[in-house]
Parts: C-alpha cells; sequence; structure tokens
C-alpha cells in the first residue's frame, strides 16, 4: 500500500499518513463524477446556490479546526490561516449571489429572428492544485466551477492531504451530491492518465513553471481546455514622492506573507534612486523587527517554509545570487533549529542576469533593486519572463496609474499590495500562465460559449 506523508514544517515531526489510490481507482472516481455531472447540471442556479451559502456556512462554523489543520500542514501562520477560510467563505458567497448575472444570457442583434449567446458547463474539470493556500486555491477553483454547473475532482499537493479530505468532507456536508467534488490522492507521475481520460474535460493547474508546462502539454495533445496560474516574480515600483513608511510597510508585509511562499507577493523592488537607500535602510529595520516563530503563536509574523527541501533550494538561490554580485543586507543563514526555517532576508543591488533578480525566490527574500528614474524602474520590472503581479508605491495616483497600465503583468495595484479579489479577474501573462480565474471571466473559462440562432 502506497501512502502519503504530512511533516509539520515547523517540527519536522509526521503529522499523518494517507493511502494513496492507484490510477485505476482515480479513474473510476472519475467515471463517478461524469455520472454526477449528469445530474448536476440540471440542478438549477437557485438550488446550486443554497448549497453554496451552505457550504460557506461549513468553511465559517468550522475556521479554527481548518485553520489550525493548514498551518499544522504547511506552517502558515495561523491568523492568515483564519483569514484563509474566511476568504474561502466570501468567494463561495459570491458566486452564490451573482452566477445568475455572470452567466445570462446575452443577446446578439442580428438579422435572425431571435439570436444569442449562453453559457453552459462542460463535464469534469481536474484541479492541479498547490500546498501554499490548501483552502483557498481550492475554492477559487471550485465554487465557480461548480455554480456553472460542472463538477471537480481535485489533485491535492502531498504535503496538505488533511486539507484535500476536510475540503472533500465540507461539501458533503453543506450537502452537495456525491461525487461533484473528489479528491484524488495519487501521485504527479499518474496526473498523465487522469488527464486522458475522455472523462476529463478541462484541467486548472495553480503551481510552478515546470508542472504548468508538462500539464498543459499533455492537456494540448488531448485537445482539452486549460488555464494556468503559475509562478510569478512581481515587481514593486517605489517612486521618489513615495511615504517611506507605507512603502516598508507594504515590502515587509508583502514579502513575508504567507511566510514567503505567495505567486503574488511582492518579490523585486525597484527603488528610484533618489530614495534608495532611505527605502533599504528603514526596510532592513522592519524586516529584521518581524518575529519568524511557531505559526501557532499568536504574535508571530512569519512562520516556517513548508517543507526542508524548499527552505534549502531557496538557501541555494540567495547563495548564487551573492555568488553574481548581489550583496547581502540582512539573513541568508540557515538556523541552527528544528523545522524549515528561514529568517527575513534583504538582497541589494540586483542585477539582470542574477539569480534573485532573473528567478523566483518563493520565500522570505526580497530582491532590491536601484532605477535610475522612473523609465528605467518599468524597464527593471517589465525585464522578467513572469507577469502575474506587480504594484506601484507612490504619493501621486494619477501617476501611479500611468505606470501601472505600462508594466506588463495580469495585476497591478497601486499603493496596496497584489491580491485576489472573487469581483475581479485573476491570472498572469508570459510565463506565469494564461486564462483567468474568478469574476465573470473566471466562471466562463469552463463553459461551452454557445450561439444560439433563431432564423
Amino acid at each position: 500500500m502506497s501512502t502519503t506523508t504530512t511533516i509539520n514544517p515547523a517540527t519536522g515531526e509526521k503529522v499523518a499518513e494517507y493511502e494513496r489510490i492507484t490510477t485505476d481507482e482515480a479513474l473510476k472516481k472519475i467515471t463517478k463524477a461524469q455520472a454526477a455531472f449528469n445530474d448536476w447540471k440540471r440542478f438549477s442556479l437557485e438550488k446550486r446556490a443554497k448549497l453554496m451559502h451552505k457550504l460557506a456556512d461549513v468553511l465559517e462554523d468550522n475556521k479554527e479546526t481548518y485553520a489550525q489543520l493548514a498551518t499544522t500542514e504547511m506552517g502558515k501562520v495561523i491568523g492568515q490561516s483564519r483569514k484563509e477560510i474566511e476568504k474561502c467563505a466570501l468567494v463561495c458567497r459570491f458566486y452564490a449571489d451573482n452566477a445568475s448575472t455572470l452567466l445570462a444570457d446575452e443577446t446578439i442583434k442580428t438579422e435572425a429572428t431571435k439570436s444569442y449567446v449562453t453559457f453552459q458547463p462542460l463535464g469534469v474539470i481536474l484541479a492541479v492544485m498547490p500546498w501554499n493556500f490548501p483552502f483557498y486555491q481550492v475554492i477559487r477553483f471550485a465554487a465557480p466551477a461548480l455554480m456553472a454547473g460542472n463538477v471537480g475532482v481535485l489533485k491535492h499537493a502531498s504535503n496538505v492531504q488533511g486539507c484535500a479530505l476536510a475540503l472533500e468532507d465540507a461539501f458533503a456536508k453543506a450537502g452537495f451530491p456525491k461525487d461533484v467534488f473528489t479528491n484524488l490522492n495519487v501521485r504527479s507521475k499518474q496526473v498523465k492518465d487522469l488527464i486522458e481520460s475522455n472523462h476529463i474535460v478541462a484541467v486548472t493547474l495553480t503551481g510552478s513553471e515546470p508542472a504548468g508546462r508538462s500539464v498543459a502539454a499533455i492537456a494540448g495533445q488531448n485537445l482539452k481546455k486549460t488555464v494556468m496560474e503559475l509562478g510569478g516574480s512581481d515587481a514593486y515600483i517605489i517612486l521618489e514622492d513615495a511615504d517611506l513608511e507605507t512603502a516598508t510597510d507594504l515590502a515587509t508585509f508583502g514579502r513575508l506573507q504567507n511566510n514567503g511562499q505567495t505567486c503574488i507577493a511582492a518579490k523585486r523592488f525597484v527603488v528610484l534612486d533618489a530614495i534608495y537607500d532611505a527605502f533599504l535602510e528603514l526596510f532592513t529595520t522592519k524586516m529584521k523587527k518581524a518575529k519568524m516563530g511557531a505559526p501557532t503563536d499568536e504574535d508571530t509574523y512569519y512562520g516556517p517554509m513548508a517543507r526542508a527541501d524548499l527552505r534549502d533550494e531557496l538557501h541555494g538561490q540567495v547563495e548564487k545570487t551573492i555568488a553574481q554580485g548581489g550583496r547581502l543586507v540582512l539573513g541568508g543563514i540557515v538556523p541552527d533549529r528544528k523545522g524549515a526555517y528561514y529568517p527575513a532576508t534583504i538582497l541589494a543591488d540586483l542585477k539582470p542576469g542574477m539569480e534573485g533578480f532573473d528567478q523566483e525566490l518563493f520565500g522570505p527574500v526580497a530582491s532590491v533593486i536601484r532605477a535610475k528614474d522612473e523609465d528605467h524602474a518599468i524597464a527593471l520590472a517589465n525585464n522578467s519572463h513572469f507577469g502575474l503581479g506587480s504594484g506601484v508605491i507612490t504619493g501621486n495616483e494619477k501617476r501611479g496609474e500611468k505606470v501601472a497600465l505600462q508594466l506588463e503583468a495580469g495585476n497591478s495595484f497601486v499603493n496596496k499590495l497584489v491580491a485576489s479579489d472573487p469581483r475581479l479577474p485573476f491570472g498572469g501573462i508570459k510565463n506565469s500562465g494564461y486564462g483567468r480565474e474568478l469574476s465573470g471571466y473566471g466562471i466562463r473559462e469552463f463553459m461551452n460559449t454557445k450561439t444560439i440562432w433563431i432564423d
């Protein structure tokens, strides 16, 4: 019997073992999901909405249990785990309340007696999800997909299988029909066989660029729709008119939230020369004061990384950047303690070609880059094969908007950290992926946009 073991990243101790299923068992579950879809697609939006509201209730009623589970399995600071569950409930309620509007038929005037566009569900959607937001990433896919009449099968990350099972149980507690949402505890190498199943009509993946390339290639060979939300190396431009207290507060939280493990986290700080030294000094002070500790402690600012191997990989990137000429300002030393901890780290004076400039640093490491002027800052920010999020910190909102419009990313925020919001589309360009989640754009990704013509 094959199993997967979850490890508490704060202590290095075993949490639990979960039995994996074989490919044949997974395919049988997918067949059952297809049968469930044939009934589920006939449910009215009103019936689906009632169940989605009930799911939100289940999430809220079990918030502390789910939050503690996420913290135990992947090390998220407990306060942020609670907020993650709250956001899951918010997304469920948004789609329950708005799906009928978002999916309303669109009448198109033509020479026909009647012509319009209608949106119909596709079927069984395979979701390949990461560990960094073990509840929210799944709900972000499942709430719109299921409200639209699709059904979902989940291949979650191995180190958060407790969260995966908790989600499956939450859907059951909410009263969703059996097999409308199914967890598949399989290995990554089994995903190819799942995608090739005749019952899988589309795939959504949130994860690394290599994982996205692999899954997209298999889906493409099988002519199946995909949505990819991949890595990011988000650049935040700090203009010379920015308030330094505000800028460094945003920079500190942006780099340390979720223990630095967020695709849309602020990672590269492109600072204009006039305030570069002052920004770096104050930023260093605040990063140094941020408390690293047990994620279960209420006053911990950031906790361990999700796994020791990920921490070691990040440290290797830090050392490579230093060897390439980057300046280590803070941190950069693996602490002598149990758990996958890594200290708040700042690498300064980075340039294109350096690891910390070119690649995603998925952990509590900030890259600080000097820019001569606004145009140079925009060019540096756009000098990336990623394009997920971006930001501008300035005292002039109109100037910030002008700069934001020039940044090559799916999301550009002014004087605020990039965040996903169910009312707005979320996704990237370049190697950060394609397609959109959330809002009306997201719910329509896995729909048949169908033309009806009546002569």
